[in-house]
């Protein structure tokens, strides 16, 4: 890279930087290697599997598993591949995930719809063949065996490619075995639908039937000549896909796992460790009761341990439930408005601290990662910190300034750190507290530097963080502004990181005061400011806005008569409601791939907020722009809004956008809509999204008045 490329290419090229950059850590529990995945350059989208070797003195980096090497030609994806990456919002290739078994000395993954398998001390790796395209290849914990899902069925294969063998087949044409269903992929972060037991000897395994499931058709209208895609979507107040769960012997026998699936129909958690017996999270459908299970093997009996009701929702923590290895009970829980690990029910954490995921957990201590709590002495706005606590009291694990992250076996603990002084990341590995080695980024360093200022905002203290053109001084005087929100629900844009404010940075450049601000609703504080936004997304999400804005422009150089709004997703949403329903504060919006028509969303996600639509029809229309009340706003005072939206989006379809423009066309409302070809909810594609940054500054500049040329 060179600073003749402009950032929107070097943006998009990188995939926002992510590229080169080491993921996906698997710790040996030994401590011998460290494996992961990372691609050979900035701009190289192909993922490698590598090796931290911890034995050597010093430690030392090495491929295993190259996909140059092990294809002839260009990887190809199946469709359903296609549609598991959309759900992980995977944009790289070659290889993006693996597993491997308990003593990390193999590693199995799928290429192109192939088998492989690594031998990870000797860095062999050899293809098995299978009867169809692979899926989440799974080595059992002994090393001997992999299970894999090829066309819906649950098949297992020894080690050397031996005795390939069907266990679980589809008993029809929408059933699948092994695999998660949509809404546990999209809203509950369970990509997963089959687990091992820890002694090798079956599996538990997932059945989805689609056929509830309404059939939903995404077109390509550039293509006439090609028929529409069949996709089945669990929109709000329809049916969702039945989730049942059964033990699988490696012969094919089968026990079903039986618990109130009409009460409870989400399998949110399933967790399988040695020595305990299984654990499920199961939910109600309006989310506000969720029973925590453990399942008799021999039967396929349930009992309950604990229920757990809240008048909202009840929060899903990535990490938890799960067991010590001495046979304790680890749960998140709200208890007083702090979010607070517990260990057998007695609290570890206080309100100083809001834990966000547990990472790992051993007979020691359990690691978790958290934000500052409501009664920390100092705020740390926009800091996210790995902790190890225990009975013994609290330690932080993560010590610069920044957004951290980490994975734990027995002494050894990978952290990933980002931090305001330096836009890239950062990767540690301690063995105990003693840092022993680096593992190296090889992502592309940006064309320029954000310079962020994260402040508090407004009486209700909203994080924010403020950015100026780069050179700005106080005599160029007051500046047009951006607001660049995303500002909803697990969204949280205000943070401790370079990177994350570097796209906000460049429209800095283009001259504005770029202001972002995290309201109410969105994650990292406590569970009341989470929870502020149920049955009421919308009022809740702009009033916020509006506060973070009007509080700042005292201490900023702020135009508050030359004001703008962007997003996407959530953040489109957002935008497109500001100009509707606030003309009198926001000037000029751009919504991208915006939640129009709420009963256009899926189930898990829009009942937990607003509730059942064949019950609350009046808190969706309350809080979707296309109906009467989301149109409400000054009565004959028209903002400019450009509407982006990708066609083969199958998360928010594009039906939401139409829906929008017919109703702002019925209004008498101008507005412009930018459809994007073979795009979906998030476009990857180098020229589109390099060029989607552009036309939106010229629609900004052409929408406030400005000159091409602002930028001081």
């Amino acid at each position: 890279m060179t600073a003749e490329l402009s950032f929107p290419r070097q943006y998009a090229r990188t995939l926002h930087f992510t590229l080169g950059e080491p993921r996906s850590f698997t710790v040996a529990p030994d401590g011998s290697r460290i494996v992961f995945l990372r691609s050979a350059g900035g701009t190289d989208r192909v993922n490698s599997l590598w090796i931290c070797d911890l034995a050597n003195a010093p430690p030392r980096e090495r491929v295993v598993a190259d996909p140059s090497r092990l294809l002839t030609g260009e990887e190809e994806l199946t469709p359903q591949e296609r549609a598991r990456r959309e759900r992980s919002r995977e944009s790289s290739g070659g290889i993006v995930a693996f597993a491997t078994d308990q003593a990390v000395e193999a590693a199995a993954f799928a290429l192109s719809g192939r088998l492989f398998v690594a031998r990870l001390a000797t860095d062999l790796v050899d293809e098995i063949a299978a009867p169809g395209p692979v899926a989440d290849p799974r080595p059992s914990p002994d090393g001997r065996q992999i299970a894999y899902v090829t066309d819906g069925t649950l098949r297992v294969v020894r080690v050397d490619g031996t005795d390939d063998r069907a266990v679980a087949e589809p008993d029809g044409p929408e059933t699948t075995w092994g695999l998660a269903d949509f809404i546990a992929a999209e809203e509950m972060d369970r990509h997963r639908g089959y687990w091992w037991s820890p002694d090798s000897d079956r599996l538990l395994a997932a059945r989805v039937d689609n056929a509830p499931v309404r059939v939903w058709w995404i077109a390509d209208p550039s293509r006439p000549d090609t028929p529409p895609t069949q996709v089945r979507y669990p929109a709000a107040g329809t049916p969702n896909a039945d989730v049942s769960l059964a033990l699988i012997g490696l012969d094919g026998s089968r026990t079903d796992v039986e618990w109130d699936r009409a009460g409870f129909p989400y399998l949110a958690k399933v967790v399988w460790g040695a020595g305990n017996s299984p654990l499920l999270l199961v939910q109600a459908r309006d989310q506000k009761t969720q029973l925590l299970l453990t399942v008799d093997t021999a039967t396929g009996h349930t009992d309950i341990v604990e229920t757990e009701r809240s008048d909202t929702w009840v929060e899903l923590i990535s990490g938890v439930p799960s067991w010590t290895p001495d046979g304790r009970l680890v749960q998140v829980v709200d208890r007083d408005d702090a979010r607070v690990v517990t260990v057998d029910g007695a609290p570890l954490t206080g309100p100083d601290l809001h834990v966000r995921d547990v990472l790992d957990i051993d007979d020691d201590s359990v690691l978790v990662l958290a934000s500052a709590g409501e009664t920390a002495a100092a705020p740390e706005v926009g800091e996210v910190h790995v902790y190890r606590v225990s009975e013994q009291g609290v330690s932080r694990v993560s010590s610069s300034p920044g957004v951290h992250d980490a994975v734990r076996a027995g002494q050894v603990t990978v952290v990933s750190s980002r931090g305001l002084e330096h836009p890239g990341q950062v990767v540690r590995v301690l063995d105990g507290d003693d840092s022993v080695a680096e593992i190296a980024s090889y992502a592309d360093k940006p064309v320029l530097t954000a310079h962020p200022e994260l402040v508090l905002g407004g009486e209700r203290r909203i994080p924010c963080a403020v950015l100026l053109p780069t050179g700005y001084h106080a005599d160029h005087g007051p500046l047009p502004v951006l607001m660049d929100p995303y500002g909803g629900p697990h969204g949280q844009r205000v943070v401790s990181s370079q990177r994350s404010h570097l796209t906000s940075q460049w429209f800095a450049d283009q001259g504005f005061a770029v202001l972002v601000a995290d309201g109410r609703g969105t994650p990292g504080r406590c569970p009341a400011w989470e929870k502020a936004v149920h049955h009421d997304l919308a009022a809740v999400s702009v009033a916020d806005q509006v506060e973070a804005l009007q509080a700042l422009a005292d201490r900023y150089p702020l135009d508050l008569e030359r004001v703008a709004i962007r997003g996407w997703s959530y953040g489109g949403y957002l935008a497109a409601l500001a100009v509707l329903r606030r003309p009198d504060v926001f000037h000029a919006g751009i919504a991208g791939a915006p939640v129009t028509y709420q009963w256009f969303y899926d189930t898990h996600y829009t009942e937990r907020y607003l509730g059942d639509p064949n019950v609350n029809p009046e808190v969706y229309a309350a809080n979707s722009p296309v109906t009467d009340e989301g149109l409400s706003g000054a009565a004959n005072t028209h903002r400019p809004l450009m509407v982006i939206h990708g066609l083969a989006d199958d998360n928010v379809v594009v039906a939401h956008t139409l829906r929008l423009s017919s109703a702002l066309l019925e209004a008498g409302r101008p507005h412009e809509v930018l459809p994007l070809t073979g795009v979906t909810h998030m476009a990857t594609q180098e020229q589109v999204a390099e060029n989607l940054l552009l036309l939106q500054v010229d629609f900004l500049r052409r929408s406030l008045g400005l000159a091409a040329a602002t930028a001081p």
